[in-house]
């Protein structure tokens, strides 16, 4: 049995892609050193996955911050904007990646969203109708030749046609089908480069087809990949689709030829079923996804050798990832701190590589007696007789006890408005941030010193009233109406809370990239959860001493809790929710019982697990996600103004259930997808008060009065004035003091302007 990985982590198992790429950012390094840490980078993963025996491994799953923007540019997908700014080949990518503001001109950053159901993040292309599509680069030919060199023969990735035309965003008159033509020529051109030098497999990702496709949708794709069959002489295709299963186009693709078709059995829910009742053809290589790609717990053994059996009517079975290991950790071998009661239990990037390996010699024994003689297949079994530590009598009873009233809030949002405008008296337009400040330098360093002993409680304690106290002097200043305590003694907005929680673990060095040079730490739930202790509120207290101006408590959801940290796979996600939103739930009535009277509670990736297919939506996901939400914030006051926020995603499709959310403030990214919610909230009838960010936080640039001036005028074209907040798109955690300043100097200018106007 042989075995294919889809894509494998780059940042480095210490992060030295960030790190460089931070110092190319800077000036402290130039091209050839970020080239040079990429070429090492993309050499370990090869070898190593070469040393697992890893029958099918990629080259072209590199990228320096974005494979669906490396396709764009390898394909001439740049706007003009940026070829005018005459930057170098890399300075225009990375100016497209994260905005650029300099001698050579300004602009913004293209749209970011979140890659299907993952917190990694993409650039959304951006075709006009001029846009001349045309191999201009050689980035899988130079990145195959490379493997090649090390003596790695690799299948070719690339991001697909389809998915690329489907995920971009057309600014013009034109749009998917009158690209077709000129990108799948250019796809073909590719095809012939690589088969030229030798390869033998490319494969094409396509993650587009798990989504509900119509006809057009299914025209679209057929069209092109006839056109690719019928044009890939002596190259093997390999169609590879995850993050769920293709019901919608399954018959068209086993029909049309391809060498090689990947399905994700692990999200795929009716994968098994398609197969089963629809054949698979005889001459095509099944590359079947059954090593999950985005988790990290450990295979079992067992559940997967019996989906493999299951398949008598494929002939040729490839054991894969489900996805790319991009979503998960390099190697549990930098985890020096956890139990091994614990790590046996996960496997990370490197650990999977031996998963595959031994499913693949598993696979050959045909009977539960030979199975039952191999260690690795005993002691996987071993595994999954339970888990220490793991379960809560009390938190599961207190679950139970829900009762359908717990999920409302009273009174209605009409008068608790009224109440609330009554009380606090805030400016039209009020301005605020939507929490962090940034984590500077010496911040980081306190947070390290106290963890590593060198300091005292006390000493930690003491600079993070300072910070904070500086924060609110600093807000002051600038002329923000509603303040925020900056979220100094906070790692990360879920491992910091997941630290006050029963039935967490946590890693030293599991980093997974979040988007470019942006790594985050996952925390892992491990068991039931509770509160173990009051968490924000001194904190909070404190700030709210400083000023009498208000200030917001500042809270992450029990949805974003749960879909930013490696969730248990032995309960459901909706018990899961349920858990963390009591827990949060306890911490919000404490602050309110300490006198914060606005109180935020994020929801960033409320969209992030919404099942990609819409007849799913509700029965999978809404249903429970929502009034999770409502069970945190319903038993506080009508006087107590509850905020959400939600960013990098597409919210347009599910404004009801947001408003179904029962906030009294919701904030959204709306920068980098220029202000596209408006229309969608005026349709809606969208009750909530709402402050759509009016600058990219994820960008350096510092936006003009003006800037930010065009975009609240554009707001109140779709949003009543007595709704409409000012703030940044999201949390200003990874920008520096001095840009944050200016930006937010200019968004209470740009505010007072508005006001004038009114």
């Amino acid at each position: 049995m042989k075995t294919a990985v889809i894509g494998f982590p780059r940042i480095g198992r210490d992060r030295e892609l960030k790190f460089i790429s931070e110092k190319y950012f800077r000036g402290e390094a130039d091209e050839g050193c970020l080239e040079e840490v990429g070429r090492k980078l993309r050499e370990y993963g090869l070898l190593k996955q070469k040393e697992e025996g890893v029958s099918f491994i990629s080259s072209n799953d590199f990228s320096f911050y974005d494979n669906t923007l490396d396709t764009a540019v390898l394909f001439n997908v740049i706007p003009e904007r940026y070829k005018a700014l005459g930057l170098s080949e890399l300075g225009t990518y990375f100016a497209m990646a994260r905005g650029y503001q300099g001698d050579k001109g300004n602009v913004k950053a293209l749209a970011m969203k979140k890659w299907f159901n993952t917190n990694y993040h993409y650039l959304v292309p951006e075709i006009s109708d001029d846009t001349l599509i045309k191999l201009s680069g050689d980035k899988p030919v130079r990145e195959y030749k490379e493997a090649k060199a090390l003596g790695v023969e690799t299948k070719v990735t690339l991001v697909g046609p389809f998915t690329l035309l489907k995920l971009a965003k057309y600014t013009g008159k034109k749009k998917a089908e009158d690209f077709k033509d000129a990108l799948t020529g250019e796809y073909i051109k590719l095809i012939g480069l690589l088969g030229a030098e030798g390869a033998e497999w490319i494969e094409f990702d396509e993650p587009y087809l798990v989504k509900d496709l119509d006809e057009t949708d299914i025209k679209l794709f057929e069209e092109i990949y006839r056109s690719i069959l019928s044009a890939k002489n002596n190259v093997k295709i390999l169609l590879e689709t995850y993050f769920g299963d293709i019901r919608d186009v399954y018959e068209k693709v086993t029909e049309l030829g391809f060498d090689g078709v990947g399905l994700d059995f692990i999200e795929g829910v009716r994968t098994a079923g398609l197969i089963e009742e629809k054949g698979f053809p005889d001459e095509t290589i099944l590359f079947a996804g059954v090593v999950n790609g985005k988790n990290i717990w450990r295979n079992d053994y067992k559940k997967t050798l019996n989906i493999l059996n299951s398949l008598e009517k494929v002939k040729n079975i490839v054991i894969s990832t489900s996805c790319s290991l991009l979503h998960v950790p390099y190697t549990l071998e930098n985890e020096s701190a956890l139990s091994e009661d614990y790590k046996k239990h996960f496997a990370f990037a490197e650990e999977k590589l031996s998963e595959l390996r031994e499913l693949a010699a598993l696979s050959e024994l045909k009977s539960e007696e030979a199975l039952s003689g191999h260690k690795e297949y005993t002691a996987n079994r071993e595994l999954f007789r339970g888990r220490i530590n793991s379960e809560d009598k009390a938190v599961k009873d207190r679950v139970a006890a829900i009762k359908e009233e717990d999920y409302t809030r009273l009174p209605d949002f009409y008068a608790r408005e009224k109440l609330q405008k009554d009380i606090f008296k805030l400016p039209a337009f009020p301005t605020t941030t939507i929490g962090s400040f940034p984590q500077t330098q010496d911040v980081r360093k306190n947070r390290l010193d106290y963890r590593k002993g060198n300091i005292s409680k006390e000493e930690y304690i003491a600079f993070n009233k300072n910070k904070i106290k500086e924060c609110i002097r600093l807000q002051e200043e600038i002329g923000l109406d509603v303040l925020v305590h900056g979220e100094f003694e906070r790692n990360d907005m879920v491992e910091y809370f997941g630290q006050h929680l029963s039935g967490y673990l946590f890693t030293e060095k599991a980093w997974v990239q979040s988007y470019g040079t942006r790594c985050v730490k996952p925390p892992i739930i491990w068991g039931d959860i509770s509160r173990k202790e009051p968490i924000t509120v001194e904190w909070s207290k404190y700030a709210n001493s400083c000023t009498d101006k208000y200030v917001k408590g500042m809270l992450t959801g029990p949805v974003t809790i749960l879909n930013w940290s490696f969730p248990r796979e032995d309960i459901s996600i909706k018990e899961s929710i349920l858990q963390i939103a009591l827990a949060i739930r306890d911490e919000v009535l404490d602050l309110e019982a300490n006198g914060i009277s606005i109180i935020q509670i994020d929801e960033a990736a409320l969209r992030e697990k919404l099942p990609l297919r819409r007849s799913d939506w509700y029965s999978e996901y809404l249903d429970f996600a929502i009034p999770a939400f409502r069970l945190v914030h319903s038993k506080v006051k009508p006087q107590t103004q509850i905020h959400t926020h939600m960013c990098y995603s597409e919210f347009t499709d599910i404004i009801p259930a947001i408003d179904a959310m029962d906030a009294d403030v919701i904030t959204f990214e709306a920068s980098r997808s220029d202000l596209q919610i408006l229309d969608s909230l005026k349709e809606q009838n969208f009750k909530t008060e709402v402050g759509p960010g009016v600058y990219d936080i994820h960008s350096p640039r510092v936006p003009s009065v003006e800037e930010i001036a065009s975009s609240l005028r554009k707001m109140r074209e779709k949003i009543d004035d007595a709704k409409l907040w000012v703030n940044p798109d999201c949390g200003l955690k990874t920008r520096g003091d001095k840009e944050t300043k200016e930006s937010l100097i200019n968004l209470v200018e740009a505010a007072k302007r508005i006001r004038a106007e009114k």
